[in-house]
């Protein structure tokens, strides 16, 4: 097998690809809350009605559960996948303790996604289109870095569930697909109407 060949080309598009898209929302959060803190009554560019805002989740002791906004916390974080994915990309290989920290980087954005989902559905009934972005690309991210670590042999799993991990990234779009469906599901119950507000946002 080539060098080129063994390059996990598609995952490493994927981090770039998702780490400049989870960027860009944290970017777009950080301006609106140096908006919120100039002006507290401003209105936000990010906030189209009751449930679909920002404003909310910005002014929340849950946007800043360290003390700062979390997205201080994307800004800065998202930068490792975009180093990652271009190191990728031009070969670079990386050890076994190095994928395990970024492996578990990535699982503790996820969970950490998760507990603000939860938040923002539950306890803000408000969803906000930035944060949701985040959502969007953090989730895909953790199911492909998963299957990656245990088909490249980066955790110790034996030969055969590396074979297994190796047909599953194909699988992880639907993956995907499924939890935002159970995140649409989790806002309709909570009577969020997700699906209409992202469809008023947009047209």
């Amino acid at each position: 097998m080539t060098a080129t060949r063994s390059r996990p080309v598609g995952y490493a598009i994927w981090l770039i690809i998702a780490s400049i898209a989870g960027w860009w929302a944290a970017f777009q959060l950080t301006i609106e809350k140096f908006a919120l803190l100039e002006n507290p009554d401003a209105q936000l560019s990010c906030n189209f009605s009751v449930v679909l805002q920002c404003g909310e989740n910005l002014s929340s002791w849950q946007g800043s559960v360290f003390g700062f906004p979390n997205p201080i916390i994307g800004l800065t974080a998202w930068v490792a996948p975009i180093v990652v994915g271009v190191a990728l990309l031009a070969g670079a290989r990386f050890s076994t303790w190095f994928w395990s920290l970024f492996g578990l980087g990535i699982t503790g954005a996820f969970v950490f996604v998760c507990w603000l989902i939860s938040q923002s559905i539950y306890q803000l009934a408000t969803l906000c289109p930035w944060c949701m972005v985040t959502w969007a690309v953090t989730i895909p991210t953790f199911f492909a870095t998963v299957v990656h670590l245990l088909r490249s042999g980066a955790l110790p799993v034996s030969s055969r569930v590396r074979t297994a991990a190796g047909r599953l990234m194909p699988w992880v779009p639907l993956a995907s697909i499924l939890a935002y469906a159970a995140i649409v599901v989790m806002a309709q119950l909570a009577g969020l109407d997700l699906l209409s507000e992202v469809a008023r946002a947009i047209f």
